[in-house]
């Protein structure tokens, strides 16, 4: 039974005014100030004014002046996104679902088991015909060309294309930058990453250079709140480079288990560069808060995602049926703690009478669910695959246009790891549907097992729908 007008009114009445009760009592109190101010004569004003003597006025003063200061100092500075960019692969990359299998048929280590199984796996999938994969699995003997050198040379490829689209769209002098964060799982050379960049970009000789290694697809919002951390210590409007990608060419899987197939038939190239700082000019989002869950410390939890190698030697990431359940509960313990940070008072409200009523007054009343949603216009999951998606839909109640975003990046750019947040949230300006003032909520699963969010507020939206769903994004609902 939908409700009626007269309850959606009040239910409106009484989220605006609890949301902004702080707002509304101080402009109570304001007017109460001035109409007594206005009712009271003028010279009974400045006689109270002169019966606290000049020594109380300035001591009065000054507490204030020094509470207001010490409030300003211990406050954390606020941390910006300047802009971002995505890789978007060249033509000759695409890899379409038919090509993908009939390479896997002549290739000599899969066996015609495996293939059905990779076969069915990509039907149902959700990827579509123009994910992207480097130049090395077109080769018959693949494994021959994952060296070092092609390793790097597609590493090369993703993070230089990001960081050039970065560059030129916010007109940064690499010179600038303070920062370097990259997170790369299972390709770590030396020099660095990093390195690679600050050489490439001729950067300063004092920036500090990180490189996340292990970490997993929650890596790029685990690099986002170390450069927060980072930056909240060093001058004002320092700025850090974040680039999050995956190289795909060390991590070649030459065995038939299903559960390593897995990964190999869902990962693809991708990668993307983010510029934060602590001005606020020329930013186009403001970070409210970031928030991480890691459960290593269940044996299952740490299990279901392991690189290991199968009984004949090859090395792959074996994904157990553990990781549904696993990354449920890691979820929801993620929401448990972001939740009091980014729910409306409302909310928090109903909830805090809800539980009263049931715990301390024992009455048979249910016990409210706040709603999540009241605190977000737009959501990025984590385009993991598609059961990923839609476990986070289920659990969640999510609606199809909520999830949109994770299943559009996942069909068009496939498993990109660590950058597919930064797709989707892509996909939301380029179907310009971000707004001023809209909450974006992103969810982060990686091995561990984590479960990393981010809430970020749009300052200024996208103007145009240039990046990498530039020229498909009208074949998209």
């Amino acid at each position: 039974m939908s409700p009626s007008p007269i309850h959606k009114f009040l239910k409106i009445v009484y989220t605006k005014t609890i949301d902004n009760f702080l707002l509304a009592a101080s402009v109570s109190l304001t007017i109460a100030a001035i109409v007594v101010t206005a009712r009271s004569k003028p010279h009974d004003f400045t006689d109270r004014i002169q019966d606290l003597g000049p020594s109380y006025i300035l001591s009065i003063g000054l507490i204030l002046a020094t509470a207001v200061t010490v409030y300003i100092m211990q406050r954390p500075r606020m941390v910006y996104l300047v802009d971002y960019a995505c890789f978007r692969a060249p033509h000759n990359y695409r890899i379409p679902s038919a090509a993908f299998v009939e390479h896997a048929r002549q290739v000599t280590h899969f066996s015609e088991r495996s293939v059905r199984f990779m076969t069915r796996l990509l039907e149902r999938s959700g990827l579509g015909e123009e994910t992207s994969l480097p130049q090395m699995a077109s080769y018959l003997e693949a494994y021959k060309y994952c060296t070092l050198e092609t390793a790097r040379e597609e590493a090369e490829l993703v993070v230089f294309s990001a960081i050039d689209d970065l560059f030129a769209k916010t007109s940064i002098d690499p010179i600038t930058i303070d920062m370097v964060v990259v997170n790369c799982s299972g390709f770590s050379p030396t020099p660095s990453m990093p390195d690679m960049i600050v050489n490439k970009y001729k950067m300063r000789s004092d920036i500090r250079s990180i490189h996340l290694s292990g970490m997993g697809c929650s890596a790029g919002l685990i690099s986002v709140e170390l450069a927060k951390n980072l930056l909240q210590t060093m001058p004002q409007g320092a700025r850090a480079l974040v680039v999050s990608t995956e190289t795909l060419t060390p991590n070649y899987y030459l065995g038939n288990e299903r559960a390593m197939l897995l990964p190999y038939c869902l990962f693809r190239m991708g990668g993307a560069a983010v510029l934060l700082s602590t001005s606020p000019a020329k930013a186009r989002f403001r970070l409210k808060c970031i928030v991480r869950t890691l459960s290593a410390a269940d044996d299952k939890s740490y299990r279901c995602i392991h690189q290991e190698e199968d009984d004949k030697g090859n090395t792959g990431a074996n994904l157990t049926m553990d990781i549904i359940d696993v990354s449920a509960n890691t979820l929801k313990t993620n929401i448990t703690t972001i939740a009091p940070l980014i729910l409306p008072a409302s909310e928090k409200l109903r909830f805090a009478l809800s539980f009263v009523s049931q715990k301390l007054l024992k009455m048979r009343t249910k016990l409210y669910m706040p709603n999540l949603l009241t605190a977000f216009e737009h959501i990025c999951v984590h385009a993991g695959g598609r059961a990923v998606i839609d476990g986070i839909q289920r659990s969640l109640s999510l609606s199809d246009e909520h999830v949109e975003p994770s299943r559009m990046t996942l069909h068009r750019f496939g498993n990109t790891s660590s950058s597919s947040l930064w797709y989707e949230l892509a996909y939301i300006e380029a179907k310009r549907r971000m707004h001023k003032g809209n909450r974006v909520w992103m969810i982060g699963f990686g091995s561990g097992f984590k479960c990393n969010s981010a809430v970020w507020e749009c300052i200024v939206p996208a103007h145009n729908e240039d990046g990498p769903w530039a020229g498909c994004i009208h074949r998209y609902p």
